[in-house]
């Protein structure tokens, strides 16, 4: 799961937003004056991670994967599952998707002082209510995939890996509502 399902999860368990972003960037233990609750969402960030990467349905996608893709089929998949959860935003949500994202945006940036400690920068409100946004369009998910690879050290893998993601979309789209109800149990 990608900002998005993070966020989702995280809201429906009534913890603190900027935890369902900080779990990324915060390795190790919980900072001794972290807050309770952000200490709770981060924590939640982890289980999600790990039993996503485990999960059944999951793991079918990946195998749907060419053997070298498959090195980046979680990522690829992280990011094609947010796209499907913003196209079907209503279906999951009863804030409309802009809304949740600027109240998203919003909280996220309150978290600055944790972000600064995990040695990087809080997202700037605006910007990151539009990339949550902008998952659910196919230039939004092309920007997203591009954004990623990026960050990596050999970007070409993620590229080619995701090349063709339009035509997973339907595969997935029946994956999205279990795998949600069975991470909001976690």
């Amino acid at each position: 799961m990608n900002f998005l399902a993070h966020l989702w999860l995280t809201d429906r368990a009534g913890l603190p937003l900027a935890g369902a972003i900080l779990g990324d960037v915060l390795r190790g233990p919980m900072p001794p004056a972290m807050p309770e609750p952000l200490a709770r969402s981060v924590m939640l960030h982890r289980r999600v991670d790990a039993h996503t990467d485990r999960h059944p349905r999951v793991v079918a996608a990946r195998e749907g994967f060419a053997p070298g893709a498959r090195r980046y089929a979680g990522i690829v998949l992280d990011l094609l599952y947010d796209h499907v959860l913003a196209g079907d935003w209503a279906a999951h949500a009863a804030q409309p998707l802009e809304q949740f994202a600027h109240r998203a945006g919003r909280e996220v940036a309150e978290g600055r002082r944790w972000f600064e400690h995990a040695g990087d920068t809080a997202p700037d409100p605006a910007r990151f209510s539009a990339l949550l946004q902008s998952y659910a369009t196919a230039s939004g998910m092309d920007f997203a995939i591009q954004r990623t690879a990026g960050r990596l050290r050999r970007p070409q893998g993620l590229l080619d890996a995701a090349a063709g993601w339009q035509q997973r979309i339907e595969g997935l789209r029946a994956d999205v509502a279990p795998l949600l109800a069975d991470l909001a149990r976690l």
